[in-house]
């Protein structure tokens, strides 16, 4: 993994949704609407955040959300052009931000050429070997999907003609100034797949970050199998929230002991929130405990991600319907400027957490050890070159927590006693805390 990645806080945008632009377009269209642009403007706002990396959801020519997408090589019109993607690296590269692409090579839209020729052509296409086809007697064949969508179509992905174009797409835009590809719906995909092409990307790119989106599976053997640099660390997403809303910290314990054993082979992209979510805000039960999910993923090992909007306590709510993305992929406002009043606690409180982890960045690959637990009730140590000690009550009534070998708090509630810390420290109802 390339030494840059241990400094790496991304915060995470999914631009169509972000630009406003329609849920719907045409993607050979010769009708350019340069919105990428608009992202541009939030770029000090995220500097200001403390991230250093900007991921990007799909932006490739597609019909709908861009994960149907049409063409890995073209800008979504909707979105704009090469020039606008060159700017915005541009104007993210001047302000020390890598950029982190989403790579959709798992399914392509039916729109994409190869399956195009299939549908036009039938069993002659050169193409059919690209899908997984059963051909009947209707005028087009049956096809694997991506969980059951049509307009998703699955790749062959032990068709050597697909391993050269996911390279050469990986390649491209690389050479066009982008630092790393997500890459999604990994899980679907076998890892000898990867194991075939990254090798060739990483020949012109060596530092280029790689990181699968696993939900479910063995992610320290599909890390090794692949040679992605990392996957994103779904089981400690849902032990933070969940303890929370449960309490019940022996669930976020246990997944912290979990946590260190990946750490044992490779760095996991760790999240709260991202755009296939229900918002944190909206997700927790009791927001008072949204300090204590940040603490968690600022002090752990890993690659933290913000979603854009989490970090003014955005709320939304996923749907299992068409369109039920929607409320947690809105469109947001020309510039910072436009943001309501509310959330700037929420931002500032980012700022403070996310500064603590870039003044350590040390904590990439610290592990935990647990120095006091209850259901309501966590102290652990984070540790590596360094040790922090993160706090937590979950009760209604005040806490002391025993905290050995700190004697500074690093953040927290304003109403954390630290007269003496050989005796613990005290926390206050629903209180948290950070400590050196």
């Amino acid at each position: 993994m390339a030494q840059w990645t241990r400094h790496a806080v991304w915060w995470q945008v999914y631009p169509l949704g972000f630009v406003g632009a329609p849920a719907e377009g045409d993607p050979l269209s010769t009708v350019v609407e340069h919105r990428l642009r608009r992202i541009e403007r939030w770029l000090d706002y995220a500097v200001e955040l403390g991230a250093s990396g900007l991921a990007l959801g799909p932006v490739f020519a597609s019909h709908t959300h861009g994960y149907d997408t049409v063409d890995h090589f073209r800008i979504d019109p909707r979105l704009g052009d090469d020039d606008d993607f060159d700017a915005l690296v541009d104007a993210a590269r001047r302000r020390g931000l890598r950029v982190l692409l989403d790579g959709v090579f798992n399914h392509v839209g039916r729109g994409f050429p190869a399956f195009a020729e299939v549908l036009a052509k039938g069993r002659a296409a050169s193409t059919a070997s690209w899908f997984h086809l059963s051909w009947g007697d209707g005028p087009e064949p049956d096809y694997a999907t991506f969980e059951g969508h049509r307009g998703l179509v699955a790749l062959n992905h032990d068709e050597p003609a697909v391993a050269d174009h996911v390279a050469a797409v990986m390649a491209h835009w690389l050479d066009r100034g982008a630092d790393g590809w997500r890459l999604d719906a990994a899980y679907a995909v076998p890892p000898r797949f990867w194991a075939r092409v990254l090798p060739r990307v990483r020949s012109a790119h060596p530092d280029a970050y790689v990181v699968g989106e696993v939900i479910h599976g063995d992610y320290t053997a599909i890390v090794a199998e692949s040679g992605m640099d990392s996957v994103t660390q779904y089981e400690l997403w849902k032990a933070i929230w969940s303890s929370l809303n449960d309490v019940n910290l022996h669930e976020l314990a246990w997944a912290l002991e979990r946590h260190n054993g990946f750490l044992d082979s490779f760095a996991p992209l760790t999240f709260v929130g991202n755009h296939d979510v229900t918002r944190l805000a909206s997700r927790l039960h009791d927001v008072r405990h949204l300090p204590h999910a940040l603490a968690v993923l600022m002090t752990v090992g890993g690659t933290p991600t913000v979603y854009a909007g989490d970090e003014q306590a955005f709320r939304g709510v996923k749907e299992d319907r068409v369109g039920g993305d929607d409320a947690v992929r809105p469109p947001f406002p020309d510039d910072p400027g436009g943001l309501a009043p509310h959330g700037w606690d929420t931002y500032r409180l980012h700022q403070r957490l996310i500064g603590l982890r870039r003044r350590h960045p040390w904590l990439h690959r610290a592990r935990t050890a647990v120095l006091h637990l209850t259901n309501a009730h966590l102290a652990f140590e984070a540790a590596g070159e360094g040790r922090l000690v993160v706090a937590l009550n979950l009760d209604d009534q005040p806490a002391t927590l025993p905290v050995a070998g700190v004697t500074t708090l690093e953040a927290g509630a304003p109403e954390v006693g630290t007269a003496d810390l050989r005796r613990g420290v005290h926390l206050p109802p629903h209180g948290w805390a950070v400590l050196s």
